[in-house]
């Protein structure tokens, strides 16, 4: 399995569920669809699983999980990235190269006017759980390695600071207003 190939299990997955926007039922739906490949296949689909949470690993796009969220914390921010893979590479990808333009998704808005959080710990273990129901046995200890980068000291300042945050991101700042 590759990065193309990866996504295109998220996107078949996002086919098979009555709301897409759900990131628990596109990860439980992945996992399943994920248990009928190859066993090498599933090994590998947990280092691109990683990869893509390292890729996605940066400030902008915390403060956006921020803004949304409330607050996020390590594992919030794992969890909000999760979701963002389960809503395919399209989106995944606008949201990494421009945060505040989550504010544009009708997902978004939509959690934003019902004050749902948006995350997906399952996506997390869309390998780990598809190799369990494959094989029985857990995923390999060394079937994946993960290095986050830096974050950008740009965006090294409190993200409690409101006015910091809405100057950054605007659209974002005036959905999540209070």
């Amino acid at each position: 399995m590759d990065t193309q190939q990866f996504w295109k299990l998220i996107e078949e997955a996002r086919s098979q569920v009555p709301a897409p926007d759900n990131g628990d039922a596109v990860a439980e739906q992945a996992t399943a669809l994920l248990a009928l490949r190859p066993v090498q296949e599933i090994v590998a689909a947990q280092q691109i699983l990683w990869g893509l949470m390292a890729d996605s690993y940066r400030a902008p796009l915390w403060g956006a999980a921020y803004v949304i969220n409330g607050g996020c914390s390590d594992d919030g921010f794992d969890y909000f990235r999760g979701w963002l893979i389960t809503q395919g590479r399209e989106t995944f990808e606008h949201a990494i190269g421009d945060p505040d333009a989550l504010a544009d998704l009708p997902a978004v808005r939509a959690f934003a006017a019902d004050g749902i959080d948006i995350e997906c710990e399952e996506a997390l273990g869309m390998a780990w759980n598809a190799h369990q129901i494959a094989t029985g046995e857990e995923l390999p200890n060394d079937s994946f390695t993960n290095r986050y980068p830096e974050l950008d000291p740009e965006w090294g300042f409190d993200f409690e600071d409101d006015d910091e945050l809405s100057r950054r991101l605007p659209r974002l700042a005036e959905l999540y207003a209070e």
